[in-house]
């Protein structure tokens, strides 16, 4: 009996003494909101500070030719939380507070991690619906600190819309009082306080920030800083960095408890920079490229996205190959050695691309949809249809989306409208 006391005893203080490399990795997802497309220095950007989100880059790979799953908030988050495209994920556009949200049935990316004992965490933004049903904790998540709806003011975390206004600040479905701290760093010490709890098991954090969107409110040194930079750029700028600020305060986190390099971190805006009288009609950037969130055109949806694991992952590449919001969860199953979701998905797992340059790109073709119009990306062609209106870019040659070819080019057009014509009828097969 005593020896078999004492083996039980080695055991443990074997598996206790195993290096945090033999577990499977932690994973975090950064998701910005509102952030321009050329928005960080590593994308461009000669005007902003961005030394966190940069800093990612450098420690990671990435991504020039990165695709929202759509240019508004609530569809490009069932992008990354299911694998799928809204219409597949069964949510077309944002949700409003009379709406039950995306369909509890679908499958969420945290649902997966934590059947594989993960512990999972939503921290900041959900905008996926705001019943008890569709809430983050009845979709795979273990803990939820943050507001349901679409934004909030970040110091009294009310939503203000067309009233009356909302208070909304929540942590596990209960309604949490906090009025006058910054909503960032709310959430820094929140997936703080996770990571302590949690460090001795694999864990996923969604780390989905209220920001830069609007309200714009900047740090008093940013605004400072930034105070001879054109109105409204000085206010997105200041917003930004002060954004980039609790990005690096996060990561230093998982530093300070020695995860770095057991860690996946994923970035990415959930689509392009924001035109809204709400956000004095700009300051974010889509560089050389047109249109803005909402909008079909590359400034829409074509986003910056960052995946960086030091020590696994190559360090300080870039990768040209088209890719989407949707391939984070297969991706994601395969660098966590999870078996592949069994369920029909769009995503496709970025791992070849992320390890070669020369690998393909994971999609041959791709749709989007917002109100009545749609886009489908093909090679360098993209179709853009809107009632009547019918446009064709070459991208490579047309980042911004100038000159239409489309009479040019009739059959390139009709092939393209059929393959659109061809997935939008299937949408309701997809199950």
């Amino acid at each position: 009996m005593k020896n078999s006391k004492l083996s039980v005893v080695i055991f443990a203080l074997l598996v206790c003494a195993l290096p945090l490399s033999a577990r499977k990795p932690n994973v975090i997802v950064i998701f910005t909101d509102d952030q321009g497309t050329v928005d960080m220095n590593c994308y461009g950007a000669s005007d902003l500070i961005t030394p966190n989100m940069d800093g990612l880059a450098k420690r990671g790979v990435r991504f020039t030719q990165f695709y929202s799953a759509a240019p508004v908030c609530s569809p490009s988050r069932v992008g990354l939380m299911t694998g799928r495209t809204p219409q597949h994920g069964g949510l077309n556009g944002n949700v409003p507070l009379d709406s039950v949200g995306m369909p509890s049935q679908q499958i969420t990316i945290a649902e997966k991690l934590k059947e594989a004992g993960y512990a999972t965490a939503h921290i900041g933004k959900w905008h996926l619906g705001h019943h008890k049903e569709t809430i983050p904790n009845a979709q795979g998540f273990d803990h939820s600190f943050g507001h349901l709806v679409g934004c909030i003011d970040n110091y009294s975390h009310f939503f203000y819309w067309s009233g009356p206004n909302k208070h909304d600040l929540w942590r596990n479905g209960k309604e949490v009082f906090h009025n006058g701290e910054f909503f960032p760093d709310l959430m820094v010490k929140e997936a703080g306080e996770f990571i302590d709890k949690n460090k001795a098991r694999p864990f996923f954090i969604y780390f989905a920030l209220n920001t830069p969107h609007y309200p714009y409110q900047g740090s008093p040194e940013w605004l400072d800083h930034y105070k001879d930079l054109p109105y409204p750029r000085n206010l997105y700028a200041a917003f930004l960095s002060t954004t980039d600020d609790r990005i690096g305060a996060l990561l230093k986190k998982v530093d300070d408890v020695g995860l770095t390099d057991d860690t996946i971190i994923i970035f990415q805006s959930d689509h392009g920079a924001s035109e809204e009288v709400r956000a004095h009609k700009g300051g974010g950037s889509a560089g050389p490229h047109r249109g803005a969130k909402f909008s079909l055109y590359e400034g829409g949806i074509r986003v910056p996205a960052i995946i960086s694991w030091p020590g696994t992952l190559p360090e300080n590449e870039v990768r040209n190959q088209i890719a989407t919001g949707c391939d984070w969860f297969p991706t994601i199953m395969e660098l966590c050695e999870i078996p592949a979701a069994t369920h029909k998905i769009d995503g496709k797992s970025l791992l070849p691309v992320i390890k070669s340059e020369s690998e393909t790109s994971a999609h041959k073709i791709f749709h989007w949809k917002s109100g009545n119009a749609v886009a489908v990306r093909e090679g360098k062609w993209k179709l853009v249809m809107s009632g009547k209106k019918v446009e064709l870019f070459d991208l490579p040659k047309d980042l911004g989306e100038a000159r239409n070819l489309a009479k040019e080019n009739p059959e390139v057009v009709e092939r393209l409208r059929g393959k659109s014509a061809d997935y939008w009828l299937s949408i309701s097969q997809f199950k």
